[in-house]
């Protein structure tokens, strides 16, 4: 699988990042326990099997022009994951701007083979995950952890895409695709 992904400037990172140990020190399985070397908050725009040829300069170019974007976190989605398990995430607010790039990610992509379904225009709920998967027990543990999660505004700055065959990232939006 191959993503396109909006990265969280530091001041929002943090707080994401903070999100997380606020929940992993109350003992739910969050984000805060993923090994990858590369994992870091982040709004996945796009998944799909395989990216068509050159869509990784395409993309250099619409994100540099795109980036940095104002985005402001609001309220807890929870989507179910396998079984009776679901995952814990902060939701994104869908601005004009926002769903205007997700849209211009996915002309790009077009021709991507077997697109994840979840990300596609008029499918995808803008979200950061908090958590893995987690018992309908943990949800409730999560929530009474987090009690009203604030609203929180910040902004993507960088952008890559993860390759999970690979398990490398290349920095999307620059020229060079050195972001």
């Amino acid at each position: 699988m191959q993503t396109v992904e909006l990265l969280c400037d530091p001041p929002l990172d943090r707080a994401v990042r903070a999100v997380w140990r606020q929940l992993a020190d109350g003992g739910v399985d969050s984000l805060a326990h993923n090994p990858h070397p590369g994992h870091r908050p982040h709004l996945t725009l796009a998944a799909c099997a395989r990216m068509p040829d050159g869509a990784g300069e395409r993309l250099d170019g619409l994100l540099a022009g795109a980036l940095p974007l104002t985005v402001r976190l609001t309220g807890l989605l929870s989507f179910s994951a396998r079984s009776r398990r679901r995952v814990l995430s902060w939701s994104v607010v869908p601005t004009v701007a926002l769903m205007r790039l997700h849209e211009r990610v996915w002309e790009v992509l077009e021709h991507a083979e077997e697109p994840d379904p979840h990300y596609v225009p008029g499918r995808w709920s803008p979200h950061l995950g908090l958590t893995r998967r987690l018992s309908p027990e943990d949800v409730t543990l999560a929530h009474a952890l987090l009690g009203r999660h604030p609203d929180l505004t910040g902004a993507f700055d960088a952008a890559r895409s993860f390759d999970s065959e690979t398990q490398r990232t290349r920095p999307l939006g620059s020229p060079r695709g050195a972001a």
